[in-house]
């Protein structure tokens, strides 16, 4: 690409090198530029754009929302020498337009968002653009209080919003429970004869919490894969196949927390389709808190010192100041409970929904919908028709919103995330018949061991396991019977022939299971079989023992 003129921030000319979309690097200085006008000077219009509209706002009194307050556009001159509204500047010449000032004031309300703390966070210090934008050709801000991020949008997608506002002002009054964006204003700088649209939302993924793993997951296999320039980063954006190779396993939740979670994607998937979008993605990012432990152990023993560990803190063991926006996290997302300004989780969670990996290490995940502002309009449903042509159809990222729903859904919570198996209680395990719920006899003779079923039918698929008892001739005599789980079976007292006890049955419920007759004599209550006693010992022993059941 050859060399084109843009302004920079002082009015000099500057050469250009690699653009993606509309973002640009310049050639001297290496500083990013958005529409040939320099990241600088767009962040300096941002900030000044937003401290004039929020305070000119604020002299508005408070009223409800009406239907043209989505459709309103104000606009305001801000010219370098400054006027009798707007202070002088050392940037060039920029108009400022903002757009359903009165629905968006409404929205920061409902989240929490005061008017001082929405212009400390964006205005107060300088923005920062983040180095790892993606391939869509946006620039991204993030506040340095980690509260917002402003992204670049392209036209259509801000004409689509604005559309979009009065159904996104009914949903979120309906549910506040939603991954989806929160948008908190929407916003135009114009410069060098460019229109440059930027939208306010929440930010995702703190910069505070390192992410071990990130993941842009659509439910498609076509092409979704990271590429080699994107693996090279410190921390990649991975897609969907490639999570399927790393966590094939996918992430375990607790029973709630993953009920909690597919309702609200199954929520927001249908009003996403009611509007006809598609081709939106699952941001995630994983915090390894084991990883993280080892790492901080590591550098406390590279340290070597006994106060290293107050200067070894990493950024997932600092909290931040205050929490402005309520509903924001991943947490409260799925939960729909704010827990209000400066409320700190107790189990130090810094709102994300604990989850572990097939190695049982536990991780925090911090999750959210991203790229609503897709519609399925005439130049998608091409690029659909001709994908389809060259691959198969169902498994392209570009497909009909209510194909795209489904296959989002069903992907989300049958692969990515996975509910972590109940395990039975001892006190379910003995009304189950298991081993919980069967007493121990104290052992003073040889053990016996009680042999699983062997004369079930395979009609009857249940199995009937023993467990290993122990007893004496006393406790027989004390009538320790079995006819239950929780009774133990009587042994042959010791010194005496087993064999002699070998056809002993029992009419006992046990007996219809399909007991053999190699088992060891089981006593019902009250109703014994014996053989006929041989020898004078074995009828005293009989008659004793008849007497003592009577």
């Amino acid at each position: 690409m050859g060399p084109s003129e843009m302004p920079g921030s002082s009015g000099t000319t500057q050469s250009m090198k690699k653009t993606i979309g509309h973002r640009g690097v310049e050639t001297t200085t290496g500083e990013t530029t958005y529409k040939k006008t320099t990241s600088s000077a767009l962040k300096g219009a941002i900030q000044l754009g937003i401290t004039h509209t929020v305070g000119s706002l604020s002299q508005k009194a408070e009223r409800d929302v009406l239907m043209q307050d989505f459709v309103v556009v104000e606009s305001i001159f801000f010219p370098s020498e400054g006027s009798n509204l707007t202070p002088a500047h050392h940037y060039s010449d920029f108009r400022f337009k903002t757009y359903a000032p009165i629905a968006f004031r409404y929205f920061r309300e409902l989240f929490g968002i005061r008017p001082d703390d929405y212009l400390y966070s964006l205005c107060n210090d300088s923005l920062i653009e983040l180095s790892n934008p993606g391939a869509s050709g946006s620039l991204f801000y993030v506040s340095s209080d980690d509260e917002f991020i402003i992204k670049t949008v392209q036209h259509k997608e801000a004409e689509f919003l604005q559309k979009l506002l009065p159904g996104y002002f009914m949903n979120i009054n309906q549910n506040k429970r939603t991954l989806l964006p929160k948008f908190y204003g929407l916003y135009c700088v114009q410069a060098g004869g460019k229109n440059i649209r930027i939208v306010v939302m929440n930010n995702l993924l703190p910069r505070i919490i390192p992410m071990h793993l990130k993941y842009d997951l659509k439910g498609s296999t076509y092409k979704r894969r990271a590429s080699p320039k994107e693996r090279e980063k410190a921390v990649p954006i991975h897609k969907d196949l490639d999570f399927i190779e790393d966590l094939p396993d996918g992430l375990l939740l607790e029973a709630d927390n993953y009920n909690a979670l597919c309702k609200t994607i199954q929520r927001d998937c249908l009003l996403l389709q009611s509007f006809k979008i598609m081709d939106y993605s699952l941001l995630m990012g994983i915090h390894n808190m084991d990883q993280a432990s080892r790492a901080r152990e590591r550098s406390r023993g590279n340290s070597g010192d006994s106060g290293g560990s107050e200067g070894a803190v990493t950024p997932d063991q600092r909290r931040p100041q205050v929490q402005k926006s309520l509903y924001c996290t991943a947490m409260e997302s799925i939960q729909g409970e704010a827990r209000g300004k400066g409320a700190l989780d107790s189990e130090d969670h810094m709102g994300g929904i604990p989850s572990r990996n097939a190695k049982g290490e536990r991780l925090l995940i911090y999750i959210g919908i991203i790229d609503i502002l897709q519609s399925y309009r005439f130049i998608k449903k091409l690029e659909h028709s001709w994908k389809a042509l060259v691959h198969d159809g169902d498994t392209v990222s570009v497909h009909r919103p209510g194909f795209y729903a489904d296959r989002f859904q069903q992907f989300m919570c049958n692969t990515v995330f996975k509910r972590i198996p109940l395990k039975l209680s001892p006190s379910k395990k003995s009304r189950g018949g298991g081993q919980g719920g069967l007493r121990r006899a104290p052992t003073l003779g040889a053990p016996t061991a009680l042999s699983q079923s062997t004369g079930q039918s395979a009609a009857d698929g249940r199995q009937v396991h023993h467990s290993h008892f122990k007893s004496t001739d006393s406790e027989a005599d004390s009538g320790v019977q079995l006819g239950r789980p929780d009774l133990v079976p009587r042994t042959p007292p010791v010194g005496e022939n087993p064999s002699d006890y070998e056809a002993n049955l029992s009419t006992s419920s046990l007996g219809s299971t399909g007991v053999g007759a190699t088992s060891p004599p089981i006593r019902s209550v009250g109703v014994e079989v014996h053989k006929s006693a041989n020898t004078d010992l074995d009828r005293h022993r009989y008659r004793k023992q008849c007497r003592h059941i009577l």
